[in-house]
């Protein structure tokens, strides 16, 4: 193998260009680019021992490898993303997705702006603030906004439609835009204060509210407004009180520190805004094999990519190698220049050093939670006398509702936690009558029946019912030839009619439940598995028993076909919001008149 690639190496060019690295199976694992491709994969491939232990690892791993020349280091840099993108390799540093932290949206095309809450930072133009990976954070200084700055609460299609303010503009929380004839002057001045709170400019906007008082309070007809304001300077106040002073300068700038042993990593974030320490983000890495500086710069290029403020100065605790493209990058999505810097002195090494420290105090956290999760999973092997670790454990559990509409869902644990992105949903197709032993066949075989693409398998398969379904579950694999391949276990509810305490587990050939004494972890591991199966069966069979429902509700109404359908889910997003809209607020979607509006309501009204 070494002699193949040597060989592949001698015909490789000294330009710039990306290098693609596979496996024995033929599986990308890497995907990097390089000024000199020549130069770069010769620093793996002919260098008889690897000072760097993650480098030693991947050229153990490496079959074979492939180069794109792109011309310039630019277009190397962009290829490489997109090469990422589409293989996901294993060893590459990928920023997971950020739709599980809200984030505030601020949309200044509309009338009167007011803020929402979302899980997805979309390019539409809108200013968005966030992630929060503290979401009670957030909702408090939603809060202190909501308290002190009268953006109006409602929704756009309520805005349209109300006839008269409500309990906002009632307790003096909102200006009434929806009703009240409001100077957009006046509001859009909101608007802007609210900005500068939200991007940690507080000691501007109380400088600009201090003054304000201070007027209001010379003229005896505006000390109502002088009192309005002082309180809300003092809520300000109180805000910043909680803050931490970290530069005197008072810069906006993030600061990016690296920790990390072995594979596996830490990245840690902090985001000083005019001076002040305003949030922090830890990102742990798994199996990545990156050197530091190639794991700093794409952590950089994929996290201000998806941000909604990129600060003119960041920080890194190592140096990156394409600093200038980086840099050229970033200030692109920023409409200014941006600076990356790798300080080796002076205040800003301080600044540095609490980055990298708080990355290594997670990355403690973090392994000994791994240790913690690996006890877990040895006692859990030791009581079902397995053979191996139950690194990977997959369970199953139907659902449907007597008989109709079945379906099953496959959850996945990886090392002791859940692994969404493996999870998996069956419709069962040939089960026409009430047989959850049939259904639980079907799944199976169509789960692990397809030979090496069913791969990887189980190292503990989990069914969600007694005997009876363990039984089916064994007569399954007998017939895959999977017999051995993998041990099965069946989890039964507990009968507490006849005084039973915990669920039973049941082995295969074996006829009373295994005693796994009192390892309560172990218990509750497998009923958190048990009960993660469960209710992503019963949410996959309550949305395809909705949508039904629903498609037949629509179908029933005259004037609404397809297109009328799909406006309907595109504008409220969910089944369930379609279901609870009320007429004012269908008639705000685009296509939809007062006619089709009125059959819609009275349709959904009586199913309900």
């Amino acid at each position: 193998m070494n002699e193949l690639i040597l060989e592949r190496l001698e015909g490789v060019s000294s330009e710039p260009g990306v290098y693609i690295i596979k496996d024995r199976n033929g599986a990308v694992i890497y995907v990097g680019k390089a000024k000199n491709l020549k130069k770069r994969l010769a620093s793996y491939f002919r260098k008889p021992v690897q000072s760097d232990l993650k480098t030693a690892i991947l050229v153990e791993k490496t079959a074979s490898f492939d180069t794109i020349i792109t011309g310039t280091e630019n277009d190397a840099l962009i290829l490489e993303s997109n090469l990422i993108k589409q293989y996901h390799p294993r060893y590459n540093v990928i920023l997971k997705d950020d739709k599980r932290y809200p984030s505030l949206r601020l949309d200044l095309g509309e009338p009167y702006p007011h803020l929402q809450v979302v899980r997805k930072i979309a390019p539409d133009g809108a200013l968005y603030f966030g992630p929060y990976t503290a979401p009670g954070a957030m909702y408090q200084t939603l809060k202190v906004i909501n308290k002190h700055f009268k953006l109006r609460k409602c929704r756009n299609s309520v805005l349209t439609n109300r006839t008269r303010p409500c309990l906002n503009y009632q307790m003096g929380g909102c200006l009434g835009p929806c009703c009240m004839d409001v100077d957009p002057s006046v509001y859009n001045e909101i608007v802007r204060e609210v900005v500068l709170f939200l991007k940690g400019q507080t000691h501007d906007l109380i400088r600009k509210i201090r003054q304000e008082m201070l007027c209001a309070a010379e003229n005896p007809d505006t000390y109502e407004l002088a009192a309005e304001l002082r309180d809300k300077m003092v809520a300000l106040q109180r805000v910043v009180e909680k803050q931490v002073a970290l530069a005197v300068d008072l810069k906006d700038r993030d600061i990016i520190g690296l920790a990390g042993s072995g594979q596996s990593s830490v990245i840690t974030i902090l985001t000083v805004r005019g001076g002040y320490l305003t949030a922090s983000r830890h990102f742990p890495f798994e199996e990545t094999l990156a050197a530091d500086g190639e794991m700093m710069e794409a952590f950089i290029r994929q996290y201000y990519e998806r941000v909604s403020f990129i600060p003119k100065e960041i920080l890194t605790s190592v140096p990156i190698e394409n600093q200038d493209l980086i840099e050229t990058a970033l200030s692109a999505l920023k409409g200014a220049s941006v600076k990356i810097l790798h300080p080796r002195r002076g205040e800003k090494v301080r600044l540095i050093q609490m980055a990298v420290h708080n990355a290594a105090d997670e990355m403690g956290r973090l392994t000994s939670a791994d240790a913690a999760k690996a006890n877990l999973l040895l006692r859990l092997k030791n009581r079902l006398s397995m053979d191996r670790l139950p690194a990977r454990i997959e369970c199953f559990d139907n659902s449907n509702l007597l008989g109709a509409s079945p379906v099953s869902g496959m959850v996945v644990f990886q090392n002791g936690a859940p692994s969404r992105r493996d999870y998996r949903r069956y419709i069962v197709r040939t089960v026409e009558k009430p047989d959850d032993y049939a259904a639980m066949a079907e799944v199976l075989k169509r789960r692990y029946g397809k030979g090496e693409p069913s791969r990887p398998f189980p190292d503990l398969l989990m069914v969600d019912g007694g005997k009876g379904q363990l039984n089916i579950a064994a007569a399954v694999m007998r017939e895959l030839g999977l017999d051995g391949a993998f041990h099965l276990i069946g989890i039964a509810k507990k009968d507490e009619a006849a005084g039973e305490t915990r669920d039973k587990i049941y082995l295969p050939g074996r006829v009373n439940p295994v005693n796994l004494g009192q390892d309560e972890p172990v218990y509750h591991l497998l009923q958190q598995i048990r009960d993660e199966a469960h209710r992503h069966a019963i949410a996959f069979h309550r949305s395809r028993r909705g949508k039904r429902t629903l498609s037949s509700a629509l179908d029933a109404v005259p004037g609404i076909g397809p297109l009328r359908r799909k406006a309907l889910l595109g504008h409220f997003g969910s089944i369930q919001k379609v279901r609870a809209a009320t007429l004012e607020e269908l008639k705000a979607v685009p296509g939809i008149s007062q006619r089709v509006a009125e059959a819609l309501h009275e349709v959904l009204r009586r199913r309900s």
